[in-house]
């Protein structure tokens, strides 16, 4: 159950559109309920047209503490805060906001190190591994940043839109030593496959690689949060594959978030729990 919701509530909104299958608000939720902590998350469904209008409303809020951003908002929002943190700037993208008691707003991004941290607390290390990324767009960049400076010997970026697969190779690349290229999405001789594009979020979706190219000590990893596995990770799975669901980054994101926040003692209590 959570906590009753009393007048000092601190509020924290889940931005975007559509939010049919947002895991943020039951996670936070969950968590500020076991931690007795006077707060909750509500999801807002708002429009790309509106998103201006929201935001100018959402100021006026003074127990508004934080929002969460996704799709389509992620790059949006980097005009619409008044202070953007490192994550935000190296990756061009928002995907939480912290609102100051001073009516400052503060934008970060923690989907490249959540998709990191998630899969290192599932025993994935990408130190000195070659890594194939399906997807250059705002959570592909993000993803392909902390890769790269997370130790890959090897990142190749795949994207429909070759320029922007180019574009975002150069940037991951002043990340480390890691070795960055755009190219295709053959999954062939890769360490670990990340699919980061939308590609099985519906049953009818065409699959983001040749999955009859997977090896079987490939690890597979799949962003998309769904009740059951998409194509891909079944297809993975069928060829002796490791495989990874959206979960881990979602909860990674989700620590991180919380310590951003100010929820220090909560990030810390539940970073060996989740």
């Amino acid at each position: 159950m959570h906590p009753l919701i009393t007048g000092n509530t601190r509020i924290y909104g889940l931005i975007g559109d559509p939010l049919r299958s947002a895991k943020s608000p039951m996670l936070l939720n969950r968590l500020f309920a076991e931690a007795q902590t006077d707060a909750v998350c509500i999801p807002m469904e708002v429009g790309t047209q509106g998103l201006a209008e929201f935001v100018k409303g959402a100021r006026a809020v003074r127990n508004l503490a934080g929002l969460l951003v996704t799709m389509p908002h992620k790059q949006t929002m980097l005009e619409m805060v008044d202070m953007l943190h490192p994550t935000a700037r190296e990756v061009g993208a928002i995907n939480v906001v912290r609102c100051d008691p001073d009516g400052r707003w503060e934008g970060a991004v923690f989907d490249g190190l959540g998709c990191v941290l998630g899969m290192q607390r599932k025993g994935v290390s990408l130190h000195g591994k070659s890594v194939l990324l399906v997807g250059a767009g705002g959570s592909g960049r993000a993803i392909a940043i902390a890769i790269a400076a997370a130790g890959a010997r090897s990142l190749i970026i795949s994207d429909l839109d070759p320029q922007r697969a180019t574009d975002l190779a150069q940037r991951a690349g002043e990340q480390g030593s890691c070795t960055v290229h755009a190219g295709p999405a053959d999954p062939a001789g890769h360490d670990i496959v990340i699919n980061a594009t939308p590609l099985g979020m519906n049953p009818d979706d065409p699959m983001p690689i040749e999955a009859e190219r997977l090896n079987p000590a490939t690890t597979v990893v799949d962003i998309i949060t769904r009740a059951e596995p998409t194509a891909l990770l079944l297809e993975a799975r069928a060829r002796g594959c490791k495989t990874l669901d959206g979960q881990p980054m979602h909860v990674g994101q989700a620590l991180l978030a919380l310590r951003f926040l100010g929820f220090k003692e909560i990030e810390h209590r539940y970073s060996t729990g989740l």
